[in-house]
């Protein structure tokens, strides 16, 4: 490695410094992405780790969240790094500590694959760091960690087992990696992914690398000993839940088509690739240089790296086609697993691509090199627009999000201890509830008991049923066990500034009090509480908060 190398390699780690210093600067003050991350997750490991069940048994339950029917299970492994950093920081500390290790490993993960088996030569290493630090930029979600980001580390672990390599370092990265990763958000499709790669190997005669094939299974062994509680709810757990009752097999075939090319140009929410302006173009143009110099065979990786980012989009999009309910209504696991998520390996895929086209440009001519450099530089700019303290400047902060001080002042005025009542949200998350402890009849889980679910439906039947949308979401899915309002459609999120009301809410108060629902928190009044036996207590504002609480007491 030359000193030029290693300059850019000292620059590309600053960058990443700079790129999370948001969260270590701002603290509190910083801005996250809303959307399964502080609607959820984050409230989930302050939920857990207050449990006393952050070790519990395979059969323990969480007594926070809807009356204890919420299984421990469903918080998913201790044996996991994110839930060790929030158990042992406060949460923002663990979120930006979460970042800078996923983005690091990312961007040194996809620096080793590049150098070792895709672009070696000496005088590129500019395109070697520069597609590495854009990698390491992309807004991954969040508590995914390493299960997209960490792929480029783990082939070239296996593809280095694969050549033939010994070194214990291989194996030691397959080993680590489970632990900062998810086997169902990402590396379940990706060590399947490595199996049909060993296998199509053997159809070519490659013979049958056993070593190679060792590796693929030690790294599955591997996760499912991190990932025990999600193997033991799989094989032991037959309680129905909330599950069961996912259906994902609905759109036409013109429907499936369109959102192909959408996913193919814009990518998807929960491994965005931001690749559409710069990464692209560039890969279509170099696809036409090969082809019009006519070196399809001298450039087969690109060529099927090409084939692959397409067929993974066409996969995605066609996985909700409603060609699939004949078999979905005969194999019921194709529903309850979502098999669409193979499309999780396009950020390894496009980023491998970017690189093997800019290579592929600098064929062109010497001023292809300043061309090459300026596309790097580009894709990097557009990726800072993505940091979400810039992306998410408009939305609540982490502070004003939760409101600590807000609903500390809501449980002294209800002055009872919390497990005594619950609560439910209305135009509010109730993982904001949870995250100050209180105890909520709803909540934002995927794997919760369907008699649960029914019990809860009673509540908002009125509301859904003539909301065809709601109805669907809530039936079809139910993972939001929110307390929907017909009025207010899938928004959930009012701030105090909001000028809506409710005029005409219909709940059914008796179930919510048979189920020990007392207060109900709402960022908006509701204009005919009294209809409801809903009594309004009080009004809660803050400065540091970003809502407005509306306390409405049930009156029975």
């Amino acid at each position: 490695m030359d000193h030029f190398e290693q300059k850019l390699l000292f620059f590309a780690f600053i960058f990443i410094l700079l790129f999370v210093s948001p969260y270590f600067i701002l603290g509190e003050n910083a801005h996250l992405r809303v959307h399964d991350n502080l609607d959820s997750n984050i409230a989930w490991y302050q939920v857990l780790k207050n449990s006393g069940q952050l070790f519990g048994p395979v059969t323990a339950t969480i007594p926070q969240v809807i009356n204890g029917n919420l299984s421990r299970n469903a918080f998913g492994t201790e044996i996991s790094g994110i839930v060790m950093l929030h158990a042992l920081f406060e949460p923002m500390m663990a979120y930006g500590l979460s970042q800078l290790i996923t983005r690091f490993i990312a961007f040194l993960g996809m620096y080793l694959l590049l150098r070792k088996h895709f672009i070696q030569a000496p005088d590129l290493a500019w395109i070697r760091v520069g597609v590495s630090l854009a990698f390491a930029l992309t807004p991954f979600w969040p508590s995914g960690m390493l299960s997209t980001l960490g792929m480029p580390l783990a082939l070239w672990a296996f593809l280095n087992i694969r050549s033939g390599e010994k070194s214990i370092i291989n194996w030691l990265t397959l080993a680590l990696i489970p632990l900062y990763a998810s086997i169902v958000l990402g590396f379940f499709f990706f060590l399947s992914a490595m199996g049909v790669f060993w296998l199509v190997d053997v159809i070519r005669g490659k013979g049958w690398n056993v070593r190679f094939f060792l590796s693929i299974v030690f790294m599955t062994i591997i996760f499912f000993g991190v990932e025990y509680r999600l193997v033991y709810s799989f094989l032991f757990d037959h309680i129905p839940n909330s599950r069961d009752e996912y259906f994902h097999a609905r759109l036409s075939l013109w429907r499936s088509i369109r959102l192909t090319f959408k996913n193919y140009v814009l990518g998807h929410t929960h491994v965005m690739t931001v690749h559409g302006l710069i990464i692209l173009p560039v890969s279509l143009f170099a696809l036409y240089y090969v082809i019009v110099k006519k070196q399809l065979r001298h450039e087969k990786p690109f060529i099927f790296l090409h084939i692959l980012n397409l067929a993974l989009s066409t996969w995605y999009a066609f996985w909700f086609y409603k060609g699939w309910v004949p078999l979905t209504e005969r194999f019921h696991f194709l529903d309850t697993f979502n098999f669409a998520r193979y499309h999780f390996l396009r950020p390894l895929v496009i980023y491998v691509l970017f690189a093997l086209s800019l290579k592929i440009l600098m064929n062109l001519g010497i001023s292809w090199r300043r061309t090459g450099i300026f596309l790097i530089t580009a894709q990097i700019l557009i990726l800072c627009g993505f940091n979400e303290e810039i992306y998410y400047h408009k939305k609540p902060s982490f502070k004003e999000f939760y409101a600590e001080e807000q609903f500390t002042e809501i449980k002294q005025f209800i002055g009872l201890p919390e497990h005594e009542y619950r609560v439910a949200s209305i135009g509010l998350h109730p993982a904001i509830s949870q995250y100050n402890g209180f105890y909520t009849l709803d909540t934002y889980n995927n794997f919760y008991p369907l008699t649960y679910k029914y019990q809860f439906r009673e509540i908002i039947e009125h509301e859904i049923e003539g909301n065809k949308k709601l109805k669907q979401y809530f039936d079809e899915w139910g993972g939001r066990c929110y307390i929907f309002v017909d009025e207010l459609g899938k928004h959930y999120m009012f701030k105090k500034n909001s000028k809506r009301e409710i005029k005409s809410l219909n709940l059914n108060t008796q179930a919510f009090y048979d189920l020990g629902g007392r207060y109900i928190l709402s960022s908006l009044p509701i204009l005919n509480n009294e209809e409801n036996h809903l009594e309004l207590e009080r009004t809660f504002e803050a400065k540091e908060s970003a809502w407005k609480i509306y306390l409405y007491k049930v009156n029975l």
